[in-house]
């Protein structure tokens, strides 16, 4: 259907692809201003009390998801026309969320060219086992996977290795102007946060900046998974996949209140995003709006994302998501049919 429609929503969606000035500089001045105002009105209220300062720090985290999106938005080069501010808005970005802009900025690109796509998984996106690979695994595979596959890990622990170790490492065979990048980002983030613990002291810091964190990358994790975890998304070998059908069935559209969506800059239009990454966020809304076809999509809210923490394994003969629970009377079921 969307494919026959393709000259439709493809003439609909062609005018938001590019930034707006204006829009964008707005989006900076009432996305990063606020959030240090509210770093220092968390600071000013451990003086009265902590349980005053800890729901301004986790606001703070809010606007710091907010901040990632701009990030975000300057690695796909859809924040501004010039591509040099997208490079300085996205390190400077990327400083205050713990995450180097060329980097991320190859690893999000292959995470949107390969996404959905069963023989190149492993590059941006969440460790995903089939059946039939968990079944032929080892004990201690199974075990890895399932531990990985823990909300309390990848929700808990994920986001602190992820964010505070993985990446301050380059990665392997990368250019120089990439290994400058991460080395900049990394001397942006432990310089300021040094010179907030010499001024302010190390416990003041510690009580502002790690709720702050823990939200933001909870927050960020948390939307990634639920845009792509969801029971009937789609993923094929590579020889039948397809980038639109990945775009618009392989990503949700996240129903959140109008406050959330703000926050988020709009990624809950996720399948949009996948769609055209050159639509920048503030602009999402609108193009999910000007089509019928683009609205047809697998829509979650926040009670029905809840429920895709179960679903951990994908299952390539019935095309869906299925729980640990059902991989054992899957094997079960398959061990008596090759007996027979």
């Amino acid at each position: 259907m969307l494919h026959k429609e393709q000259g439709s929503w493809r003439k609909d969606i062609a005018p938001y692809e590019r930034s707006h000035l204006k829009h964008s500089v707005w989006q900076l001045l009432n996305t990063v201003i606020p959030f240090f105002i509210l770093w220092y009105l968390a600071y000013l209220s451990l003086s009265v009390s902590y349980f005053l300062t800890l729901p301004i720090t986790i606001v703070a985290g809010g606007f710091l998801v907010r901040i990632f999106i701009i990030f975000h938005d300057c690695c796909h080069k859809s924040f501004f026309k010039n591509k040099l501010a997208n490079e300085i808005v996205g390190t400077i970005t990327g400083i205050l969320t713990s995450v180097p802009f060329r980097q991320w900025r190859h690893t999000h690109s292959v995470h949107h060219a390969t996404s959905g796509n069963l023989d190149k998984r492993g590059t941006g996106d969440i460790w995903t086992m089939t059946v039939d690979e968990y079944l032929a695994a080892s004990l201690l595979k199974r075990i890895i996977y399932r531990i990985y596959r823990n909300p309390f890990v990848i929700l808990g622990i994920g986001p602190t290795y992820i964010f505070l170790i993985d990446y301050r490492f380059n990665r392997r065979n990368i250019n120089m102007k990439e290994r400058i990048n991460t080395y900049i980002t990394n001397i942006g983030i432990f310089g300021s946060a040094a010179l907030l613990c010499w001024t302010l002291g190390w416990e003041a810091f510690l009580l502002i900046q790690v709720p702050i964190f823990l939200v933001s990358g909870t927050a960020g994790i948390w939307m990634f998974y639920v845009q792509h975890q969801f029971e009937e998304t789609y993923f094929e070998n590579n020889d039948k996949w397809d980038y639109v059908k990945a775009a618009m069935q392989g990503s949700s559209f996240y129903n959140l209140p109008k406050v959330l969506h703000w926050i988020t800059g709009n990624i809950g239009f996720h399948h949009i995003h996948h769609l055209s990454p050159r639509v920048p966020n503030y602009y999402l809304e609108k193009v999910h709006n000007v089509n019928p076809v683009l609205r047809d999509v697998e829509t979650i809210t926040l009670r029905t994302s809840l429920q895709l923490l179960r679903f951990r394994i994908w299952d390539e003969r019935d095309k869906k998501f299925i729980t640990f629970k059902d991989i054992k009377h899957l094997a079960i079921s398959r061990k008596v049919a090759e007996e027979m």
